[in-house]
């Protein structure tokens, strides 16, 4: 490995995008070069090289390693790739759906954090003020301080709420739990809090689920509504969702997720993970989308359709303060993440991982270049970063 490989794998887990018998099927389709108006036109990068895409996702199915399934669109200014590999199920063996929907995790938190940033915009919602001013019978004294913006960029210092462990088999045995935010909250904001709001940061689903409640107590209705109402209806993403507190499936076509569980022989059991309730994740991770669908939706975020743009400032400006659980410079934003490639590229995104999908959204500021990805991983909450999603990312970025 080469150290401009090693330096793209480092910049692709600090994006937190890196978290296969149907060889891939692509398209590519050339764009013209252009700029916003009002805003210099860019330089336009090389297209997006379609024969190494292709390789990145060929090959996935059942015998895959590491994926069953990939869903890829990579566009900007240069021009635009599709493709997509892998079964839909490793039953039938049929080819995957390529407008499939799929759980895309934590790239809920973008949305959300973009109903608050327009809440900011009307002056409904002060980012440096006190969470509590809004929520005042749910947050306790004990995080009186602990300001809107400081949820947004993960530096609340607000611990984790208690669930039924990290195993793989704990979860398993509560996937169809049904999960109460407000029931997160009083358990998470009861301890003791892990540092000084503002001075560190540690990215945790707490922080956009009492988000979620800070957005239904603003708006008067519920955070599904007020995101569908904002962002879905006027953007037109009709394949997006947010399941019911007691919904399991995915409706609509979709590639079932599994995930590889070894065997006492040496061969390993893809169980099936489609079906489980995301209710422990609402506004933190509990969104289904399509590639096309949250396509529309980055393009829409960073032409600031969506959030105006002082307001999206807030996404591409990372608080100056280490990670706690590493001491490294923090990397995220409100509702993003920032990375720098090699070349010095600067690109900005967000992953979600649930069990057996993996999903990625990113672009340059400029959108010179755009990725969107599912990848339906065998391993999708594993610590490692999956082969293929680095794949996808080294590709769609590589110049």
């Amino acid at each position: 490995m080469n150290a401009r490989t090693r330096t793209l794998i480092a910049a692709a887990l600090v994006l937190g995008i890196a978290s296969g018998p149907v060889g891939a099927h692509a398209a590519s389709v050339p764009a013209r070069a252009g700029g916003t108006a009002g805003v210099s036109a860019p330089l336009v990068p090389a297209p997006p090289n379609a024969a190494v895409l292709e390789r990145a996702i060929a090959g996935l199915g059942a015998e895959h390693k590491d994926a069953t399934a990939a869903l890829v669109r990579v566009g900007g200014t240069s021009g635009s790739w599709r493709g997509s590999s892998g079964v839909a199920d490793v039953v039938t063996g049929r080819a995957a759906v390529e407008q499939g929907r799929f759980r895309a995790g934590s790239v809920t938190k973008t949305f959300t954090a973009a109903v608050v940033l327009q809440l900011a915009a009307e002056g409904r919602v002060d980012l440096d003020g006190p969470v509590r001013r809004y929520l005042p019978g749910t947050v306790p004294d004990a995080y009186g301080a602990v300001t809107v913006r400081q949820l947004l960029n993960h530096t609340s210092g607000i611990p984790a709420a208690d669930g039924p462990g990290d195993s793989f088999e704990a979860q398993w045995e509560h996937r169809f739990d049904v999960t109460d935010p407000h029931d997160q909250l009083v358990n998470a904001l009861a301890k003791k809090r892990e540092f000084t709001p503002g001075s560190a940061q540690h990215y945790l689903n707490i922080n956009y689920t009492l988000l979620g409640v800070l957005v239904e107590k603003v708006t008067g209705t519920s955070y599904e509504e007020a995101v569908g109402r904002r962002i879905l209806r006027p953007l037109g993403l009709r394949q997006t969702s947010f399941p019911s507190r007691t919904q399991t499936r995915i409706h609509g076509p979709h590639n079932r997720g599994y995930q590889a569980l070894p065997e006492t022989d040496g061969s390993r059991e893809l169980r099936d993970v489609t079906e489980w309730n995301s209710s422990d994740r609402w506004a933190a991770g509990d969104v289904i989308s399509t590639t096309a669908d949250l396509e529309r939706f980055t393009k829409a975020l960073f032409s600031e359709r969506i959030v105006p743009a002082a307001q999206l400032e807030e996404m591409f400006t990372v608080p100056a303060v280490k990670n706690f659980a590493d001491g490294k410079d923090a990397a995220l934003t409100a509702g993003l993440s920032r990375i720098v490639l090699p070349d010095g590229t600067v690109a900005w995104g967000k992953s979600g991982g649930r069990h057996g999908y993996n999903t990625g959204i990113g672009a340059t500021r400029d959108l010179s270049r755009t990725l969107v990805y599912s990848v339906n991983s065998t391993n999708a909450k594993g610590e490692d970063t999956n082969p293929v999603v680095l794949g996808i990312v080294m590709a769609a970025f590589a110049k």
